[in-house]
């Protein structure tokens, strides 16, 4: 893991700590209501296979979001949070399947941005799209997929689509890596029953106590660390 990369880690504790809480916690569940299911132990470990992702996709996204949130001296990354689960599940969602947003035409891509999504590709087809497209540019340019890349590559390649210096025909690099960025942070710090955040570490991490109800008084007391540990909405405890 390069430098450059590795500072998004610690970027996260520092930022999503001026989420509100409630944010947080909640944040998620709309885009699951027609998913809901029973939280994993963070200590029953299980494989997850993927029901969207084909299993080069599942590559490139375990590879890809292994970059963006390494495990690193403050904790465990986004493989070990399930990040990847997190991702697959929510392309059978509403949010998956596009339908949160207004998606019909006329669209301006090039508009402002305060316009919102200008694109008629639901995210699950962007990751589809923003996937192949990827791997055909790493095969074109370095004779393989992106998953089978050195990392220190793997980490040009995400850099260049961030910025949008890679070119695609069907979907914005710059937008596709935009979605797999959200949706990472998402995966990080969502509720455990959503795939993501096992063990709640991305919670741990910041010291958000999840959905324990005797924290709404604590902010009162000052500048006192919470005492507790995280709990999630089934009631598992971290």
């Amino acid at each position: 893991m390069t430098e450059e990369i590795r500072p998004r880690r610690r970027f996260l504790q520092q930022a999503i700590a001026l989420v509100p809480a409630s944010t947080l916690a909640s944040s998620v569940a709309v885009t699951q209501t027609a998913q809901a299911s029973e939280a994993e132990s963070g200590s029953a470990k299980k494989t997850y296979s993927p029901t969207y992702f084909t299993q080069d996709e599942w590559a490139f996204i375990n590879a890809a979001v292994d970059h963006l949130i390494p495990a690193d001296e403050l904790g465990p990354g986004a493989i070990a949070a399930g990040v990847p689960e997190f991702i697959d599940r929510q392309m059978e969602t509403p949010f998956g399947h596009g339908k949160l947003w207004y998606m019909q035409g006329p669209f301006h891509p090039d508009v402002d941005p305060t316009y919102g999504y200008q694109l008629n590709v639901p995210p699950r087809d962007m990751y589809r799209h923003g996937i192949s497209s990827c791997n055909e540019y790493c095969q074109k340019q370095f004779g393989k997929a992106y998953a089978s890349l050195d990392q220190s590559t793997q980490v040009q390649v995400l850099r260049d689509l961030e910025t949008g210096k890679i070119k695609f025909e069907k979907v914005p690099s710059k937008t596709f890596f935009s979605f797999l960025w959200s949706n990472t942070k998402e995966g990080f710090f969502a509720d455990p029953q959503y795939g993501g955040n096992k063990g709640m570490v991305g919670w741990k991490m910041i010291g958000f106590p999840g959905a324990r109800g005797e924290f709404m008084d604590w902010p009162a007391q000052g500048n006192v660390k919470y005492p507790y540990g995280p709990v999630s909405i089934s009631g598992e405890k971290a």
